[in-house]
């Protein structure tokens, strides 16, 4: 039985044996068929052996980052590019994201049907009390020219230059009626809550999640045929169902909850959400399997699946939940996907052994360490340049 020294929280160690079976979902062959749409924010994989300070600058390592993209459309999900899970705006700069958006969108190019839409924002026009309304405005029509340029579909992303320039919500109203009207193709529209991003706190101008909601509804339904669908990310079922409930019957709603998003997706009688998630990049075999068995006719047989991911993404995504992109790519690191724990600005720092032990004990409840006896030593490998040897 494969087994290593685990931290615990109360300071002790323990032997921990691999339990769990993993879960086996083939790849290369026909996608799946789903009946939701599910996109995977994916994340990016850096090059450890560049001469940079990781904390100013860090070179992407392009072909392990496309084979991870390769990799999440063999199991039939899309991909959400140059999104806040490739640390867009937190590591990140508007420059490396043209970059990885040119090559992603060259990827998918080769390949049918491939599902990717790539995020537009103002990462570029740094916020400050001279930031105008319009500065906004023409910062997101340089990227969405850019995206649209290349062919690709936007995802318009919450902009925190726009939280400091705007008034109040009239603001944002005059900022999404024109970039909507102009906007080639349907958009998605993605609404981060300040439990990722603290700069986006009282976004559509309103600190109140529900009055904010007022806004936003009415912008997306005043521009129902420009508007594909919202990702809203409040890690609140409640509020994503209230949502869900009030918008036009033409827009969907992609779920951005990674501590719900399994009943969020399954949904009631009166509608369901589509995925457009982080936590999918994680644990992608697992979500293309429930999904799988969800377009089936088997509820069950999904719940069953993606029910034990839940603990694990909620553990991924605590407080500070900025910090969940840390996890994402330790579980690419432990599955073999890259051969380094090394990220964009160097946070692999963010989180903790003891976050870390946890990770993996939850991923193997899970059935998400695709080869134990390489997670195994990896995570040795993790632990021992912190003081613990198995």
């Amino acid at each position: 039985m494969t087994s290593l020294t685990l931290p615990r929280a109360d300071g002790s160690l323990e032997r921990y044996d691999i339990r769990n079976v993993p879960l086996s979902v083939a790849t290369g062959g026909a996608r799946p068929d789903f009946n939701r749409i599910a996109y995977a924010a994916a994340h990016v994989v850096v090059d450890p052996l560049a001469d940079t300070a990781p904390w100013v600058e860090s070179r992407i390592d392009w072909d392990r980052t496309i084979a991870y993209r390769e990799y999440l459309w063999d199991l039939g999900l899309g991909v959400a590019e140059a999104m806040d899970t490739a640390q867009r705006g937190m590591g990140l700069d508007w420059d490396g994201a043209q970059q990885l958006i040119r090559h992603a969108l060259a990827a998918a190019k080769l390949r049918d049907g491939a599902l990717i839409a790539c995020g537009v924002g103002t990462d570029h026009l740094a916020p400050s009390a001279t930031v105008t309304i319009d500065d906004v405005i023409r910062a997101y029509e340089e990227q969405f020219a850019f995206v649209e340029g290349l062919g690709g579909r936007a995802i318009l992303m919450a902009s925190r230059a726009l939280v400091v320039a705007a008034k109040g919500p009239d603001d944002y109203v005059a900022v999404y009626d024109r970039l909507l009207r102009q906007a080639r193709e349907p958009v998605i529209l993605h609404w981060l809550g300040e439990m990722f991003d603290p700069a986006l706190a009282g976004y559509w101008g309103h600190a109140d999640h529900d009055r904010a909601m007022d806004v936003a509804v009415d912008v997306i339904n005043a521009h129902a045929d420009k508007v594909d669908g919202i990702k809203i990310s409040l890690l609140s079922a409640e509020k994503e169902i209230a949502m869900r409930r009030r918008l036009a019957r033409s827009v969907k709603m992609y779920t951005g909850d990674d501590f719900n998003y399994a009943e969020l997706i399954a949904g009631d009688s009166e509608g369901f959400s589509h995925a457009l998630l982080g936590i999918f990049d994680a644990i992608a075999p697992a979500a293309s399997y429930a999904l799988s068995r969800l377009a089936a006719g088997d509820e069950a047989g999904f719940h069953d699946v993606l029910g034990p991911t839940v603990p694990l993404s909620r553990h991924i995504f605590k407080a500070p939940t900025r910090f969940y992109k840390t996890g994402v790519v330790f579980m690419a690191y432990l599955n073999g996907h890259q051969d380094h724990f090394t990220m964009v600005g160097g946070q692999e720092s963010t989180r903790s052994t003891l976050h870390l032990a946890e990770l993996f004990r939850l991923a193997d409840k899970a059935g998400l360490l695709a080869n134990p006896e390489l997670a195994t030593q990896r995570m040795k490998t993790v632990l021992a340049t912190h003081g613990i040897e198995s």
